[in-house]
């Protein structure tokens, strides 16, 4: 089966305003996550006051890392030469106002960011680190499911050419019967989403401070890894290596998340806690 893929990634035009399939897909994502970890905190009796501070260093560290990711991991050279690029969503050519969004954003750089943040935001407000890092990781998760759809209305992060009868063209870009490699990351991000989500309602893992959050890395990364098999390089230089970058990249997400596991296990047992 082939998928004719045409569509317009601007959902509503008006007058310079454009609103994107993108950005409400992104935002979607962001919302839905917010509601998952929010109903945690309900369930466990925690202060949602707290939770909307912890919701702000997660949504600034989303677009901030995702987007010093994207510069420093995929176009260094450039960026590093046009530093202020990296942060401004516009450029001034000839004295002319441009607004051009912020056009690149890398998912291990967002991650990191959120890791970052967390840990900031763990240290000025005394809160348990792990157990944080456990119910984000959860609600992570499904935001990774729209911001690859997102992805997907957008024509962007294509994969290779499936050389059969099956794929989809995204006709914005070329003719080519391609790998929907954004819906086989949406799809992996929604089971491992279940999966945690899952998991955490076994009393005995949710005790495991730490547990959840590593098997977050492995499991995502661990289908970033094999999924960047359908994809094309995004960057040149990719070109002739055994390992592309976002595969680079995720080596040790996933080393450090079996050993959040390990460390779980270890400090909390094997055993009912």
């Amino acid at each position: 089966m082939i998928l004719d893929w045409d569509i317009d990634p601007v959902l509503l035009r008006i007058g310079q305003f454009e609103l994107r399939y993108y950005g409400l897909l992104f935002v979607t994502g962001l919302a839905l996550g917010y509601t998952v970890v929010k109903r945690m905190y309900q369930r466990e009796g925690l202060s949602l006051e707290k939770l909307d501070t912890l919701a702000f260093y997660v949504f600034l560290a989303t677009i901030v890392g995702a987007r010093l990711g994207h510069c420093l991991f995929y176009e260094p050279e450039y960026y590093l030469k046009h530093p202020l690029q990296m942060i401004l969503p516009f450029r001034i050519t000839d004295g002319e106002f441009n607004f051009t969004g912020y056009q690149g954003l890398a998912s291990h750089g967002g991650i990191l960011g959120v890791f970052i943040a967390i840990i900031l935001y763990s240290r000025k407000h005394k809160g348990p680190l792990m157990e944080i890092l456990d119910k984000v990781a959860v609600g992570g998760a499904l935001t990774g499911v729209f911001i690859r759809l997102a992805n997907f209305f957008n024509s962007e992060i294509l994969g290779k050419p499936t050389g059969g009868d099956y794929g989809v063209i995204f006709r914005r870009v070329d003719d080519v019967v391609r790998h929907p490699g954004q819906l086989y990351e949406s799809l992996s991000y929604l089971i491992i989403f279940i999966i945690l989500f899952t998991l955490y309602h076994r009393t005995d893992l949710k005790r495991k401070h730490g547990f959840l959050f590593g098997l977050f890395f492995v499991l995502l990364f661990l289908a970033r890894f094999v999924v960047e098999y359908f994809k094309i390089n995004q960057v040149s230089f990719e070109e002739g290596m055994s390992y592309n970058m976002g595969q680079l990249l995720s080596i040790p997400f996933i080393l450090g998340g079996l050993f959040a596991m390990w460390w779980s296990w270890r400090r909390y047992g094997g055993g009912e806690s």
